[in-house]
């Protein structure tokens, strides 16, 4: 039997195949062609159970056939199945813009919006068929034969172009690898940093020590190595990637203008004005102008910050590092080493605390007080041999959710870090369907046979993923298009996982969850103390930075012609000049692998992790206010904000969770950026 047919479970990652996929997506694709057929044949009127429920069936197979085919793609690439996957991923764009265009459908959907059963539905059924009858007028179902053919093929090159854009980015990033021979040019680089660098060379058969471009290689050198050559060389070869100055084949700048310009053809033909006013349809913003007004709003508040951060930078490295011009890729060094003196600690100190057999059970351990669960491991079909299973169970030993963890950085997987679902809560004439879900980052692996350690900010990512796999666990809604994170509006999206990363900063949290990997004591108070005085430490310039992408991304998409006579680089030096104090040497080509709105869902969307954060600081608030570690604020929290998925508006969430709407003031505390502060 074909794995991917199997629906009975987990996925068998184990015996799935690049010669499974085809077969099993035109099977199901056929089914589900057959199925709507049926339902538009039926003349009886439409209702939940006759109507929904079989086409809520046959979306799932196929998404759940899909699904794990995407994941490998993601994380165990390999030729064979990026040709498949590529082959295959039109049809399926097709099939999904088909149905959103079917005029048909929409009539029954309407149908079933004007019926006397509508009333009796549940809050969460009524959101589903309303947010249907949306997505029909967003996906071209009103539009006349020839724009609905035009629609279609924007959808499916859309979709090869984004999936190009990722392989691009993959292949240039895996293709560059840098082998020094002499140590002495590597000093000031950690000894674990090292060992990791000198098995990797030994694994390509090559004398010395062997860098990437992958962030557990290329950040230390960035951070620690004493060698500015080396520095420049890597920061070269990381900000040039998948552009002009390397290979043909991967540079994305045509991409790039290509995508842009389909988005705005395709906003065009649905009657908006630009592709941004289309993006922001289902998310809480209401216009690109509320949104840059809310981004130059916020870039006003950091601005002082950033410039008093910049100058203190460049005095300090000129006087301590005898650096007279600070250059891109003497930041992060210097950023260290004015740490280090301000702060008296490093973050290769801090990082002996975090070994991952502290970090795991610590972070369980806040959810399970939190939440009032217990997280256990428990096993499935893997992709990998690193890949770990567990189950989460409630006070009472019943199954909530399970998900996987890929924690370390491969060749064969794409960078970042992310959560997708593997399967989605919903009641089934058989019971309660257990979510499950991925969580995927590229930390360094363990070294000399030791557990894997982890710097702070690694830890943090950790948890804001654990905080997005949360919100697709802990939902209570049955029903599939509204369940866990289905649903909820894209700037909101992020509010779970944003929340999560405040209790790093938590003495009682994070003392329960460090472990000297040599002495195995905790992380001394005093430490944890100058970490917390240090968590500001440039957060003018980092805020700056995230403005400076959102800014650019929703200008991109809303105030831009592709391929006219301004770039998309000449654009992104408008907004640095705009709201940037630190500009990047001319070379730098940052678009190119700005995945997140080129090949992810973010496109007109980048300003959501600003705009989340103002909404989980504010949440944050009220653990703050009674206690971090407090349950019952903990169920609130639950009930109100992770239980509800998409059932129901994201401010209407946060509204029933905090009593009120949200203030920006908790965000400016917790960065800093408060003149009192």
């Amino acid at each position: 039997m074909n794995p991917l047919l199997d629906f009975s479970g987990l996925p068998r990652f184990a015996e799935i195949k690049p010669e499974h996929v085809a077969p099993a997506i035109e099977q199901l694709l056929a089914e589900n062609r057959a199925l709507i057929a049926r339902l538009l044949g039926d003349s009886a009127p439409p209702t939940w159970q006759d109507f929904i429920v079989p086409m809520e069936d046959a979306n799932e197979r196929l998404s759940r056939a899909w699904g794990p085919v995407g994941h490998l793609n993601a994380v165990m690439n390999s030729p064979e199945l990026r040709e498949v996957y590529n082959a295959t991923l039109p049809i399926i764009t097709q099939y999904y813009a088909e149905l959103g265009q079917n005029l048909a459908l929409f009539d029954k959907f309407k149908a079933l919006r004007n019926s006397p059963e509508f009333a009796s539905l549940s809050a969460a059924r009524k959101k589903i068929i309303e947010n249907e009858l949306r997505d029909f007028r967003l996906g071209g179902a009103e539009l006349p034969d020839d724009k609905k053919a035009r629609y279609l093929e924007i959808q499916e090159r859309l979709a090869e172009l984004s999936s190009r854009f990722s392989d691009n980015l993959l292949d240039a990033t895996n293709d560059y690898t840098l082998v020094i021979e002499n140590k002495e040019e590597l000093s000031g680089l950690p000894e674990d940093v090292l060992q990791a660098a000198q098995e990797a060379a030994v694994a390509a058969g090559k004398p010395g020590w062997l860098f990437t471009l992958k962030a557990p290689s290329y950040m230390p050198v960035m951070q620690y190595a004493d060698n500015r050559a080396l520095r420049e060389k890597m920061y070269r070869a990381s900000g040039t990637r998948a552009s002009e100055f390397g290979k043909a084949e991967w540079d994305n700048t045509a991409l790039m203008d290509e995508i842009v310009k389909l988005r705005g053809e395709e906003a065009s033909l649905l009657g908006f004005a630009n592709f941004g006013e289309l993006s922001l349809a289902t998310k809480m913003a209401d216009s690109p102008q509320q949104v840059a007004v809310f981004m130059r709003e916020l870039a006003q508040r950091a601005r002082p910050f950033a410039e008093k951060d910049l100058a203190e930078l460049r005095e300090f490295a000129r006087a301590e590092l005898g650096l007279q011009e600070l250059q891109s890729w003497d930041v992060g060094y210097a950023s260290e080493k004015l740490r280090e003196k301000r702060y008296a600690f490093s973050e290769q100190e801090v990082k002996q605390y975090f070994p991952e057999d502290a970090v795991l059970p610590g972070m369980f351990k806040l959810v399970e007080t939190l939440y009032g669960l217990q997280i256990k491991a428990s096993v499935a079909p893997l992709w990998h041999d690193d890949v770990r299973f567990f189950d989460i169970r409630d006070a009472q030993g019943q199954l909530v959710g399970q998900f996987y963890l890929d924690m370390y950085a491969r060749n064969s997987k794409r960078g970042g870090a992310w959560m997708d679902d593997v399967i989605t809560r919903r009641r089934l004439a058989s019971g309660i369907q257990t979510p499950v879900a991925y969580l995927n980052c590229n930390f360094s692996a363990p070294v000399g046979g030791k557990p894997a350690v982890f710097t702070h900010d690694e830890v943090i990512t950790l948890f804001h993923e654990f905080g997005h796999g949360l919100h697709h666990l802990l939902t209570e809604v049955e029903d599939l298009a509204v369940s866990g994170i289905n649903g909820v509006e894209w700037d909101a999206v992020e509010l779970p996982s944003q929340f999560m990363e405040n209790f790093c900063w938590e003495w009682d949290v994070l003392r329960g969850m460090t472990r000297h990997s040599e002495t195995n004591e905790k992380l001394p108070r005093a430490l944890f103390d100058k970490m917390l005085a240090a968590k500001n430490f440039q957060s003018g310039l980092q805020t700056l930075r995230q403005i400076e992408f959102s800014l650019f991304d929703m200008l991109m998409h809303s105030n831009f012609e592709a391929g006219g006579a301004k770039s998309i680089l000449q654009l992104l030096d408008e907004v640095r000049a705009e709201v940037a104090v630190l500009i990047p040497p001319a070379f730098q080509r940052f678009p190119h692998s700005f995945s997140h709105i080129f090949a992810g869902g973010y496109a007109a969307g980048y300003y959501s992790y600003k705009w989340a954060e103002v909404l989980s600081a504010d949440a944050y608030s009220l653990f703050e206010e009674n206690g971090v570690l407090n349950p019952d604020v903990g169920a609130r929290f639950r009930a109100e904000i992770l239980a509800m998925g998409g059932s129901r508006g994201a401010m209407d969430s946060f509204k029933s969770f905090r009593g009120r709407e949200p203030s920006i003031d908790a965000l400016l505390r917790h960065n800093g950026l408060l003149e009192t502060s």
